[in-house]
């Protein structure tokens, strides 16, 4: 009876040591070491998800909280489409989504049954009827509370190490139970007591991490932008929204070749002018003060009076000259006078009286003169505009030919480009620092080199306002040379770290891929990319530099 006591303890002891073996082998299949590389999820998004293209229709619905979110968008340009009719074939039967903001949500009950939904959407807008087939699978929800200890880890070991483990167990108990005394199975009763609870131990080595290891990182949850380990990009269709992306589909085509000329606003010639003094002299303010920037002017009105500077010997010349032409002009008045009296009677020939009138009247515009001599010089506008520079100040001293107002039409200005070549453009744009296209009209090239480079002058025909004299612009002209590619908005190009461009293309609802491309200047607006990208695709036109941004 001992002996057979002896035995079945025996069997026990080594089938739980059997086990904890056996548990801490497969313990340790899952730990990290150090040369191992973390891996990352593919998806950024916890949600499940389905997406289907029919004509001009793109669809994305997710599921969350047994409700569907359903995403359409036109697959030519990505624009959301609010304003269709959302028809959904589900277990339940036909249902009708309803429109919220920018998508549409439909209540969805059987979402609580895990695995695959296949659905139906059937998308109408206007004339235009699409079907799109969806297959939606739903995982099963997690235990929140998972069970531990001595069943959880046994009950994770597989089938075949279980067997085994408990068959060698038996085996070993059995031969040494007719090796060992009473004494000794005693002894192995406690150590296998001893080494059943290091479960826990292998349970937490399960997955450990040894020292100087990186902990494996975690996929982002929730509707989140990131980049995938294949370098794509995966951008849910919320977050779409929030960019406002957008895409059109590129076409390959013949252009004219265009080059990039470095130039600034100027005013037009005939439209506007410098306000100068022909003399030197003091500043002085008109009845209504000084004209401030800014402020609109007619031609021919007085900005300023110019005083010229007389030195105290010229004042004391011309005071006593003035006094002389005053006593010579009373004396030829009383002589007029008399004269006037005698031709009546013929004591005085007509002829003198005629000598005296003539004496009488150069001795007033000398007069006069002097009278000019001392008196201010109006500073008067050359043509109607605006007061563009020039801040006078009473009594101050203005040099001869100094410029003391310039007068510009806001209305009409040019652009002075520089060529280092000859061009006579048929078409010429302008883009200023903020990306603003001006379109221009070509007026003439100088002759003459200026820094090695020739003057090239254009007339802006569009509107003007907010524009400066002075700013600076890049002036892309058409020349005759021809070249072939696709032409693609500015700001569809991004400028990598490493100086390349690439563009990024749409290849699914939620997916793009960036494009290394060869780009060439075509006008204000667009860009050619004569190399990097086929025809048919579609590329971000809008939003390329917030998915740049996406890591």
């Amino acid at each position: 009876m001992n002996r057979s006591i002896s035995r079945l303890a025996a069997v026990a002891i080594f089938a739980v040591l059997s086990l904890a073996a056996a548990r801490l082998a497969h313990a340790h299949e899952n730990h990290v070491h150090a040369e191992d590389k973390p891996v990352v999820a593919d998806r950024a998004s916890t949600l499940s998800r389905a997406e289907a293209t029919a004509g001009p229709f793109e669809l994305v619905v997710t599921a969350k909280n047994n409700e569907l979110s359903i995403y359409i968008d036109d697959v030519a340009t990505n624009a959301p489409i609010a304003n269709a009719r959302v028809v959904i074939e589900t277990p339940a039967g036909p249902q009708d989504a309803t429109a919220k903001d920018s998508y549409y949500v439909l209540d969805a009950p059987f979402l609580g049954k895990p695995g695959r939904h296949d659905l139906i959407a059937t998308v109408s807008l206007g004339q235009t009827i699409e079907v799109l087939p969806l297959s939606l699978d739903v995982a099963a929800p997690h235990d929140e509370h998972p069970p531990h200890g001595f069943s959880a880890w046994l009950g994770s070991l597989p089938v075949p190490i279980l067997l085994a483990a408990i068959g060698v167990g038996v085996l070993l108990g059995t031969g040494f139970s007719l090796l060992v005394r009473r004494r000794s199975v005693s002894a192995l009763v406690v150590l296998g007591l001893a080494v059943a609870g290091a479960p826990k131990g292998a349970e937490a080595h399960e997955n450990h991490v040894h020292g100087g290891e990186k902990a494996p990182i975690q996929a982002p949850t929730g509707e989140l932008a990131a980049r995938l380990a294949d370098g794509s990009l995966f951008v849910p269709k919320p977050v779409q929204r929030i960019f406002g992306i957008r895409t059109e589909v590129s076409e390959r085509s013949t252009f004219n070749r265009s080059v990039e000329l470095p130039g600034r606003i100027i005013p037009d010639p005939n439209a506007s002018g410098f306000v100068q003094a022909a003399v030197g002299g003091r500043l002085s303010a008109p009845p209504g003060g000084f004209p401030r920037l800014g402020a609109a002017v007619k031609a021919g009105d007085i900005l300023a009076y110019v005083t010229p500077p007389i030195q105290a010997v010229d004042v004391s010349d011309m005071r006593q000259r003035q006094g002389e032409l005053d006593q010579q002009i009373g004396i030829v008045e009383r002589r007029v006078a008399r004269y006037q009296q005698l031709v009546v009677s013929g004591a005085v020939a007509r002829q003198q009286l005629e000598d005296a009138k003539s004496e009488l009247e150069g001795l007033r515009d000398r007069r006069q003169s002097l009278d000019r001599s001392r008196r201010e010089e109006a500073l008067v506008a050359p043509v109607d505009g605006i007061v563009a520079d020039g801040v006078p100040v009473a009594g101050q001293m203005a040099q001869p030919n100094a410029v003391v107002f310039h007068i510009v039409d806001p209305a009409k200005l040019w652009i002075e480009a520089l060529s280092f070549t000859v061009v006579s453009p048929s078409s010429a744009t302008a883009r200023t620092a903020n990306e603003r296209t001006l379109p221009l009209e070509f007026r003439g090239s100088g002759f003459a080199d200026r820094n090695q480079a020739l003057p090239v002058h254009f007339a802006i025909s569009g509107d003007v306002a907010g524009l400066r004299a002075g700013q600076f612009v890049t002036v892309v002209a058409s020349t005759d040379e021809r070249l072939q590619g696709i032409a693609v908005p500015r700001s569809a190009v991004v400028r990598g770290a490493n100086g390349q461009e690439f563009v990024f293309e749409h290849v699914s609802p939620e997916r793009f891929i960036a494009k290394p491309v060869r780009i060439a200047p075509l006008d204000g607006k667009r860009v050619l990319i004569p190399a990097g990208l086929e025809p048919g695709k579609r590329i971000v036109v809008q939003g390329a530099a917030l998915l740049d941004h996406v890591r």
